[in-house]
């Protein structure tokens, strides 16, 4: 069946009449069925598939013809509902989905489209700091959109901006706006890996934006960005975050080091790992863009290289920022910074008395704070039963407290950034061994557990060799041989 345009009119929602065009049809169709096929666009279609659509085609043609009756003119409405019949008639519930959501989509860029040329105030408004709304500026979004989507072949930009539109609420923030254009383009990172680089610069712009200012649509130059590095190494010191040693450097040989081109080696997931842990902030704000985060990292570094810290800093510049070699997560989180802690491991043993267990506690708190990860040595400590000299009672073991450690590392959480890493250590020997082995099960007594601690049992020789001959394992509590846990070898034997 062959359809006459002049024998068919369409009145679209604004009252005007246009001749009915069946082509559009068949490419809407044709685009919700590569969208569920995931098939890129302008790619033929295969002979059984694209055989399929027609067929849907001619069905519509002689709905709509029915619905437009004796006048020859129907709503476009009308023929998109019947578009979405014919296809769940036919058991493309998908696609029929797709459709629908791009039907949305469609009404909604008409809408807005429509605001801009009558010059009226979109519906959608954006929230300043200071809680006032501004109306939203869909040019700005499509430069910002636009700009990230340059040289990346496989990419959209007008579909990333219609899906960004459909996603946005009157009243977000301007951080709100630009996390819904990354995630937008996260999300197609599967369908096209080009994805990763536009999240990554329209992340990165965010963080440009954030430290620098200037809106986030605009790239800034090397020259820009080394400029401003003087005056974030001073908003640092007065927000309390950078030690103020870092102004005694040359910090204008150190900007002149800076290669920010080298942003664009940064993945999405890597740049999201170091703008969720790693950037200072003041009030939720970035200050840090990622090769001032590796300059500061670096000074710290050689903050105690004498007359050679300049030179020395730059050089560690250089290493890091091409990811020739990366610090452990405490150096990268406090170097340069006023707490510069940067060991990743402390070891403690834990002392067989109230006082030193709870200072043990507490020593654990400070140091993960300052992501510091944990081991504690608790072989010391008296097993379940034994005497309490002071009270004349009988100790509860080392598990109660360990339930502590656990809780304490989750309440902790290494200073917000991260979560917090605990380790304790027993030798096989103690007679709490068995308590110990179960504490990290899903099953008994959640008073008894410690889901968060991670757990190490130290094995000697001796127990292998009584292992393999099938022979009987001695346990002991500490307090009744306190000189084992120092004896090794024939000496422990």
């Amino acid at each position: 069946m062959k359809l006459n345009s002049s024998l068919l009119s369409v009145r679209k929602r604004d009252g005007r009449e246009a001749d009915f065009e069946i082509d559009r049809i068949r490419a809407a169709i044709t685009a919700a069925f590569c969208a569920e096929l995931e098939i890129p666009a302008g790619r033929p279609l295969a002979e059984p598939t694209a055989a399929h659509i027609q067929a849907l085609v001619l069905r519509v043609q002689e709905q709509v013809l029915i619905a437009a009756g004796e006048n020859g003119t129907v709503d476009v409405e009308s023929i998109q509902d019947i578009v979405e019949n014919q296809l769940m008639r036919a058991g493309h519930f998908n696609i029929a989905r797709r459709y629908i959501l791009y039907r949305h989509q469609r009404a909604r860029m008409r809408a807005l489209r429509l605001e801009a040329e009558q010059g009226k105030q979109t519906a959608i408004r954006i929230r300043q700091a200071d809680g006032s709304l501004v109306p939203l500026e869909i040019s700005s979004l499509k430069i910002d959109i636009y700009s990230a989507c340059q040289d990346c072949a496989g990419c959209d930009p007008e579909l990333l901006l219609r899906e960004t539109l459909i996603s946005l609420y009157d009243g977000m923030t301007a951080a709100e706006l630009a996390a819904a254009a990354i995630l937008v383009a996260r999300s197609r990172i599967e369908r096209h890996p080009a994805h990763d680089r536009v999240a990554t610069r329209l992340l990165l712009a965010g963080i440009y934006d954030q430290a620098i200012g200037g809106g986030m649509g605009r790239r800034r130059s090397t020259e820009e960005i080394r400029t401003g590095f003087h005056g974030y190494v001073q908003a640092g010191q007065a927000g309390g975050l950078l030690d103020p040693a870092l102004l005694t450097f040359d910090l204008h040989a150190l900007a002149a080091a800076l290669i920010p081109d080298r942003d664009d080696t940064l993945t999405y997931p890597g740049l999201q790992t170091l703008y969720d842990r790693y950037l200072l902030k003041i009030s939720g704000r970035r200050i840090e863009t990622p090769q001032y985060f590796w300059m500061r990292v670096a000074m710290g570094l050689a903050m105690d290289e004498g007359a050679q810290r300049n030179s020395r800093a730059i050089e560690f510049y250089e290493a890091l920022s091409t990811f020739r070699f990366i610090s452990a997560t405490p150096t990268l989180f406090n170097s340069g910074t006023r707490h510069p802690q940067l060991s990743s491991c402390y070891l403690t043993t834990v002392a067989d008395d109230l006082a030193g267990i709870f200072k043990a506690i507490g020593d654990n708190a400070m140091l993960s704070k300052w992501a510091g990860g944990l081991g504690n040595d608790w072989t010391r400590v008296r097993a379940t039963g034994a005497t309490i000299r002071g009270t004349n009672g009988e100790s509860q073991g080392v598990v109660p407290f360990l339930k502590i450690v656990s809780d304490t590392a989750v309440a902790v959480n290494q200073g917000g950034k991260r979560k917090g890493a605990a380790c304790a250590y027993l030798e096989t020997w103690h007679l709490d061994v068995e308590d110990f082995l179960d504490l990290r099960k899903n099953t008994g007594d959640d008073r008894r557990r410690t889901h968060d601690l991670h757990t190490a049992n130290w094995i000697p020789d001796l127990f292998m060799q009584r292992v393999a001959a099938n022979e009987k394992w001695t346990l002991f509590s500490p307090h009744e041989a306190p000189d084992l846990h120092d004896l090794y070898g024939k000496a422990f034997a």
